[in-house]
């Protein structure tokens, strides 16, 4: 480590710590190896799937430990191997144990008797109140209708960190709001020289903030744990780089518990090839949450149901056989058809109308 200023250094020296202090750019990863290692050492298993989850099962019942940094979330079937997690960890650490869950990382958590909410209205609230947009009036939409924006229209601002810093604010908030995945994705792309119109779309989104503070999810409460995903592409919107943008959603039960819109990363030559390469994003996802949830104790997921609107995608990806118009499409894209044959996926067709 580096001298203070102010201290007399003529030798140019540096301190050699005897451990990592907090603030440094290396503490968060030593804090995690000595995390990692006190959990296994008390019988949790690292999960393959998400290096920041634990876990812990007998034949009766199981333990879960989410870690981010230093908050810990620990949940499980059985309270009295969770009051021992929690015993061995004050031990160790020092920690600070506040109870039930209700807010965690800006996530604020809801009881209802149909099910557990998931929101950020004091998120919300709080970068309305730093934009000045608290009393604004609300908007009916996440943008103005037919929105079309390009790189060169209006002025350039003349502080870009502003837009940059809200673009944060509002991915932050995609968490819980499926509804501003398309909006974000848009206004992020003009980050690098945004104008003023890019910054009147944004101020658009944020009085639609003002009417929707306290939406989020809902994780319902039932019996059925099926899971099922939805894609969905357009053709060529961007204007100027011509290429499509993906869509999709997995429900667990009828919950949401994934989505994302992006856009592709290359041109596609019809409708049908721009379909094809959402599902394709939507079957990776599937293939990551299956393997994860029946790493939770979730079994018979698959196979999973997706649901596309695209005749022609479906038949591409359920016939192994290669023609003269998509022998182009590189061999990553075929990653749909390969979870069919595996069993992993059924594609169903679903109307645009519905």
């Amino acid at each position: 480590m580096k001298m203070p200023e102010g201290i007399p250094n003529p030798s140019n020296k540096v301190y050699k710590l005897q451990k990592s202090l907090y603030g440094l750019k290396q503490a968060s990863r030593q804090w995690f190896a000595k995390l990692h290692t006190f959990l296994l050492q008390l019988g949790y298993v690292q999960s393959q799937h998400d290096s920041s989850l634990f876990l812990r099962t007998s034949a009766s019942h199981f333990t879960i430990v989410a870690v981010y940094v230093d908050d810990i979330l620990v949940t499980g079937s059985h309270p009295d191997d969770i009051v021992t997690l929690k015993h061995h960890l004050h031990s160790s650490f020092g920690i600070k144990d506040l109870g039930l869950l209700h807010y965690f990382l800006g996530l604020e958590v809801t009881y209802l008797p149909n099910g557990t909410s998931l929101t950020q209205r004091k998120f919300t609230n709080d970068l309305l109140h730093d934009t000045s947009f608290i009393q604004a009036k609300p908007a009916p939409t996440p943008l103005p209708l037919h929105c079309k924006l390009s790189h060169d229209q209006g002025d350039l601002l003349q502080d870009p960190s502003y837009y940059r810093a809200l673009i944060g604010k509002l991915n932050f908030l995609t968490h819980t709001r499926p509804d501003l995945s398309y909006t974000v994705q848009l206004l992020s792309q003009f980050m690098q020289t945004p104008r003023t119109s890019h910054l009147m779309a944004l101020e658009h989104t944020l009085r639609y903030l003002k009417g929707t503070s306290g939406q989020g999810i809902l994780l319902q409460a039932n019996g059925s744990l099926t899971l099922q995903a939805f894609s969905d592409s357009d053709w060529a919107s961007c204007p100027f780089s011509r290429r499509s943008v993906t869509g999709y959603m997995l429900l667990l039960g009828n919950s949401p518990i994934s989505w994302k819109s992006k856009k592709q990363s290359t041109v596609s030559k019809s409708s049908t090839e721009a379909e094809y390469r959402a599902m394709s994003q939507a079957a990776a996802e599937v293939t990551w949450l299956v393997r994860l949830l029946s790493e939770l104790g979730v079994p018979h997921t698959h196979p999973v149901t997706l649901h596309c609107d695209n005749q022609s995608a479906l038949q591409i990806a359920k016939n192994p056989i290669f023609h003269e118009r998509t022998k182009h499409i590189e061999v990553d894209c075929h990653f749909t058809r390969a979870k069919v044959l595996e069993g992993l996926l059924q594609l169903t067709y679903l109307p645009t109308s519905l």
